[in-house]
């Protein structure tokens, strides 16, 4: 079973990840974006860790709740209303529960993948953030390091893909060729959450 102490581990794992890869999402977002994708998801996520400290609420349900309000109120452009909602949508999804299942928060996961579908309007293959996140959340139910992989290997595949939602449609077929900034970070939050379970690679 999962408890907020989990919940907590996989938020921290997420910031020190994001921390860690900042640069790299910055320059994967230069051409196709804003060049902000990094230092925006740097700012989001040491503030959720600050007031998941300070608050510390004590269900799945609320960590991922308050977590989610965090990133809208703190990460400017289009990462901190997606990631947002969707950490807001699996909380909401998780109810009050003191531990969820494994297979329960796999369930909810979904239902805030598919929040993330509704706001962007996007669908797998348009080089977004949902490449890395539905075969993951597919995957999720398999293991932790399953979903890492998945997310992994559909955050690469959107280098051959040409955007057709967000910042990146604008530039066409010069989008052709570039990793997407969005599903790489999606791509941390499942290595996140493989490393929160020890679930480590190789595994």
């Amino acid at each position: 079973m999962l408890d907020a102490d989990f919940f907590r581990r996989w938020l921290a794992a997420a910031a020190a990840a994001v921390d860690r890869e900042a640069d790299r999402l910055t320059e994967l977002d230069s051409p196709i974006g804003d060049a902000d994708h990094g230092s925006n998801l740097q700012r989001g996520f040491t503030a959720v860790v600050a007031t998941l400290e300070k608050e510390a609420p004590d269900t799945p349900g609320a960590v991922l709740t308050l977590a989610g309000r965090q990133l809208i109120s703190t990460v400017g452009g289009a990462s901190g209303p997606l990631y947002g909602t969707l950490l807001r949508r699996t909380g909401k999804a998780l109810g009050e529960a003191p531990e969820v299942g494994e297979a329960e928060f796999a369930e909810a996961l979904r239902a805030g993948v598919d929040a993330v579908a509704t706001l962007g309007g996007a669908a797998p293959g348009d080089k977004t953030m949902l490449d890395a996140l539905v075969p993951a959340v597919d995957a999720l139910p398999t293991s932790f390091a399953a979903a890492r992989e998945a997310a992994r290997h559909g955050a690469l595949a959107t280098v051959p893909l040409q955007a057709h939602k967000g910042r990146a449609s604008y530039l066409g077929e010069r989008s052709v060729g570039h990793q997407d900034p969005g599903a790489t970070s999606s791509a941390l939050l499942f290595e996140a959450l493989a490393e929160a379970a020890g679930e480590t690679p190789g595994e």
